[in-house]
């Protein structure tokens, strides 16, 4: 049996901003051992028996990220493709494509195992034995789905109405009182969203049920540039061809339509993270309830949660907030308000506001860079850059660039000039020179830039090369 874990990294987590936003969605929140939910998520199926292989599928922008991120938990140098989505078409589309990608390379009989990357597990052991128990069923030809033993009347969660293995019905997200009569009844359980299926049986239900879908997305793969290198293979999903496939959930697209679904009920730990109250939970708290990440100092507080960033966070005689601290957005929130946050997110993305998109610190291909400080006329930044790692050669029409060298050495191309920039010592770029920043020892380089000029947004930036593949 070749079992294929399907890792689906998109959304954006707007109800965990200000920690999560569009480049830096839930998936990649750090929890307190230090690893993210996107990590966990990979040693989840790589723990697995049967498993030689991991397919992710996520937005194109976030690739670089996500790559950095197995890297440091694939010890065992475990095979990873991508499949990479220039925008979302939601889950129908995602399960389409890795489908077809799992059937092309391991014939219909494989099976896949679709988690979400933004889940928690607590019990490894009883996950296990829940997907061989799936695995068993979809090898029968069943579209299988795990239901979650429910504990409380959660109002945030689908339901599954099933008799043993048998689904019976789907069922929306419901009023107190439905999610009070559920739990009552005994033949409830809470959807998931995990799937585990043969490539097959799947291909064969979209063909039946959602066929606009699995055909658009099959020309889209068929148009698509595939890349490998450094034991990782990526799919670039065409942008225009991608942008065409249908808009739908796989609940809606197949699940809900097929008579060969089957649920494994199962109680596994299982927590989607679907606030910072349920973020918050995962804390040990204090004699008052309180539940503390970083350092706050505490005078009459109960029952609160705080996140502290870099900054200390003082409280004072408040019960039952949330508290998030970021170095460019604080959150404060009744606990039992918690899931309105993603009003503030849908406010600030309608505001264009960069805080919906961006931290101070961005990733990219390279490296990342902080912004530590701006105001008219100038920008001031971090630079990191990794170990062999280089920028683009690029030029701004609107910005002159200064670059100090905090530790390590760079190699700069200036316009017509080469040149190795050391330890405490800078180089000039006018506006309009071509230019290039590149890292050619072992240790990461660091680096002061002082941007000055009329115009200094990120899209002032024409690219002539790019190890990357950014050139436009």
């Amino acid at each position: 049996m070749r079992l294929v874990p399907i890792i689906l990294c998109g959304g954006v987590g707007s109800r965990l901003w200000p920690v999560s936003r569009d480049h830096h969605p839930k998936p990649f929140i750090r929890l307190a051992d230090g690893q993210s939910m996107l990590q966990k998520a990979f040693l989840r199926g790589a723990a697995l028996p049967d498993v030689e292989d991991i397919l992710v599928v996520t937005n194109r922008e976030l690739f670089f990220k996500a790559d950095d991120e197995f890297r440091e938990v694939n010890q065992d140098r475990r095979a990873l493709s991508f499949i990479l989505e220039p925008c979302g078409r939601n889950t129908a589309a995602a399960i389409a494509a890795a489908t077809l990608q799992v059937a092309a390379a391991h014939g219909p009989d494989a099976l896949l195992l679709v988690l979400a990357a933004d889940h928690l597990i607590a019990d490894q052991a009883a996950f296990g034995k829940a997907v061989g128990d799936a695995a068993a069923l979809a090898q029968q030809g069943n579209l299988v789905t795990f239901g979650i033993t429910p504990e409380t009347p959660e109002t945030g969660y689908g339901y599954i109405e099933a008799e043993g293995s048998k689904v019976l019905r789907f069922v929306e997200k419901p009023s107190l009182d439905k999610a009070q009569q559920y739990l009552a009844s005994g033949r409830f359980l809470w959807n998931s969203g995990m799937f585990c299926f043969s490539a097959g049986a799947m291909l064969q239900a979209m063909q039946e049920h959602c066929p606009a879908i699995l055909d658009a997305t099959r020309t889209c793969i068929a148009q698509s540039r595939m890349a490998e290198g450094k034991g990782v293979r990526q799919l670039d999903l065409d942008p225009e061809l991608f942008a065409q496939v249908p808009d739908d959930s796989i609940d809606y697209a197949v699940m809900e339509k097929s008579d060969r679904v089957a649920v494994v009920p199962c109680n596994i730990g299982w927590n989607d993270i679907g606030s910072w109250t349920a973020l918050g939970n995962l804390a040990e708290p204090d004699g008052s309830g309180n539940r503390v990440e970083g350092e706050a100092l505490l005078h009459d507080v109960t029952n609160c949660y705080i996140k502290a960033g870099k900054r200390i966070v003082g409280a004072v005689g408040i019960e039952n907030l949330v508290i998030v601290d970021t170095p460019d957005a604080l959150l404060v929130a009744d606990k039992a308000r918690a899931q309105d946050v993603k009003h503030l997110y849908a406010k600030l993305k309608e505001q264009g506001h960069d805080s919906h998109r961006l931290h101070l610190t961005v990733h990219r291909p390279w490296g990342t860079y902080t912004v530590l400080e701006e105001g008219p006329n100038f920008k001031i930044k971090r630079i990191v850059v990794k170990p062999g790692a280089s920028l683009s050669l690029q030029m701004h029409h609107h910005r002159s660039e200064h670059w100090i060298v905090v530790s390590g050495m760079a190699r700069v191309v200036n316009d017509q000039d080469e040149l190795f920039v050391r330890t405490n010592e800078s180089t000039f770029i006018r506006a309009g020179h071509r230019h290039r920043l590149e890292n050619p020892g072992v240790l990461d380089l660091v680096m002061i830039e002082v941007q000055s000029g009329e115009y200094l947004g990120e899209d002032d930036i024409v690219r002539f090369d790019d190890v990357y593949g950014r050139c436009v």
